[in-house]
């Protein structure tokens, strides 16, 4: 979420401030996503005044509904987690509320100059949380313009039908669509999506009003380099994230238990922030990444030593084809 465009969302302070009136909460978090976080002391203020709480803001980095910030939930009465949808897994307490900071951007005029690139008939429609309660509308655009329109459900994980994460495309399976349309901002999710159904992606940006297909030959390249460079790696470090929302650590025992069967070795760490510089001091060949899928390819060049993802490893371990190389998800199936 650019810092640019982070005027355009709805931080839903009136309903902020009923709650906390309701609960007559004294000690109130607010955790923010990194483009809304310069909102925080405005939006602190307003909410201040109007309740008497105090507010505390939590300065962490924040990456999804995933990563709530436990250390500050224990601080206070209630805790506001702004710019995701609840999932499933996430929510540690009833003291959480999330603010889905919804946009209120016209997505019409995008959709409507994305209408003559379309090739197929029948379109998967999918986005994020901010802009997922326009998708109607963008289905109305595309029947009026003789398109056929699909909106997937997903599995449990996701809130919304029609809505991607960046660890998890399953509203984007469906077969009796041509190709999709992704609503929103940012390369990761439509790419994700172009890797995980291999179908054409079109990305339409209602901020910027561009229209653009997605090309994940750039991903694929850098990927089948990192499979590469682990090929006669002997020592793996498979990463486990203490995050509530990205622990697998059934899956790392199975992937520990995997290289064992080939003769590897290899080495669960357990870490909540995984950076370059919290891993310099692991020597091992390469890394297996179980948390965020997104820090293998966000990240990819900066780690001391190779970060594949599950599937990655796989591959290098001969059980499974290069062929069959997908972006990692977190996913009620594996992928």
């Amino acid at each position: 979420m650019s810092l640019e465009t982070s005027d355009a969302f709805d931080l839903r302070t009136e309903y902020i401030i009923s709650v906390i009136k309701k609960l007559e909460a004294k000690t109130v978090g607010f955790q923010f996503p990194e483009g809304l976080k310069r909102k925080g002391p405005e939006l602190a203020k307003k909410v201040e005044e109007a309740t008497g709480a105090e507010i505390i803001i939590s300065g962490n980095p924040c990456f999804g509904a995933c990563d709530l910030d436990k250390t500050l939930l224990g601080q206070v009465d209630v805790l506001f987690h702004f710019g995701h949808a609840e999932l499933e897994d996430t929510k540690l307490s009833e003291k959480v509320y999330f603010i889905e900071t919804r946009s209120a951007v016209d997505i019409r005029p995008v959709v409507e100059k994305a209408v003559p690139e379309l090739k197929g008939q029948g379109i998967g429609l999918i986005s994020t949380i901010q802009h997922i309660h326009k998708l109607p509308e963008a289905c109305a655009v595309l029947k009026a313009n003789g398109k056929t329109c699909v909106i997937g459900r997903g599995d449990s994980r996701l809130a919304y039908p029609g809505q991607v994460l960046g660890c998890n495309f399953s509203a984007a399976r469906n077969e009796v669509c041509d190709e999709y349309l992704y609503i929103g901002s940012g390369d990761f999710h439509p790419l994700g999506v172009a890797l995980s159904t291999k179908k054409r992606v079109l990305a339409a940006d209602p901020f910027t009003g561009e229209v653009r297909e997605v090309d994940p030959s750039r991903i694929l390249r850098q990927r089948s380099a990192v499979i590469a460079k682990s090929l006669d790696a002997e020592v793996f470090g498979i990463i486990v994230s203490s995050k509530n929302g990205q622990e697998r650590m059934e899956l790392a025992h199975s992937l520990k238990a995997l290289a064992k069967n080939h003769g590897k070795e290899a080495h669960l760490i357990l870490i909540d922030l995984v950076t370059p510089d919290q891993l310099l001091q692991f020597k091992v060949d390469a890394f297996v990444n179980t948390a965020c899928p997104r820090l293998a390819i966000d990240e990819a060049g900066r780690f001391p030593s190779p970060m594949l993802t599950p599937q990655e490893f796989e591959i290098v371990l001969g059980e499974r084809e290069w062929e069959n190389l997908v972006l990692d998800e977190i996913t009620e199936e594996p992928v």
